[in-house]
């Protein structure tokens, strides 16, 4: 990544976010799960107050987020990393890659190693697979979107 797009990381639990972290982050998953991918459904979940969050940040703009969870809240005997969003214009610099590599590294700061499951769009599949996710089953529709399930087995 060139030094004019050094993203700043930081994980908070849902409790420790400020309120402009909040709201960016949220402000970023609409831009991208609910209008680039034309997709109405309810991001705020309920699940967002059981996660740590990893955001981050080139300036004052978010540019990428993921929320983490420990094993047994999203998936019984697994940690999960989900929300995984990049903003559209910092694609293709390496965020995504970037953010997943941090966001492992967080869940194995947080909650120790073990493995990660996480529900992945299909399209991204090559995506995950090169960061040592495996597919474990069949595709699925989650709010009209095709996904999978990935396992990223204990390193």
């Amino acid at each position: 990544m060139s030094n004019n797009h050094t993203i700043q990381w930081v994980t908070k639990s849902f409790a420790n976010l400020t309120n402009v972290e909040l709201y960016e982050m949220l402000r970023l998953r609409s831009e991208v799960f609910v209008v680039e991918q034309n997709c109405v459904y309810l991001d705020i979940d309920n699940n967002d107050q059981k996660a740590h969050h990893t955001l981050g940040w080139i300036g004052n703009e978010l540019v990428a987020s993921t929320r983490l969870f420990d094993k047994n809240i999203m998936y019984d005997h697994y940690q999960s990393i989900g929300r995984v969003i990049s903003a559209q214009k910092y694609r293709g610099i390496g965020a995504g890659k970037e953010l997943m590599n941090y966001s492992i590294k967080e869940c194995e700061r947080l909650f120790g190693k073990g493995p990660i499951k996480i529900g992945a769009q299909f399209y991204l599949k090559k995506f995950y697979s090169d960061l040592g996710f495996e597919q474990t089953g069949e595709i699925y529709l989650e709010d009209g979107i095709e996904h999978i399930p990935m396992i990223r087995a204990e390193k």
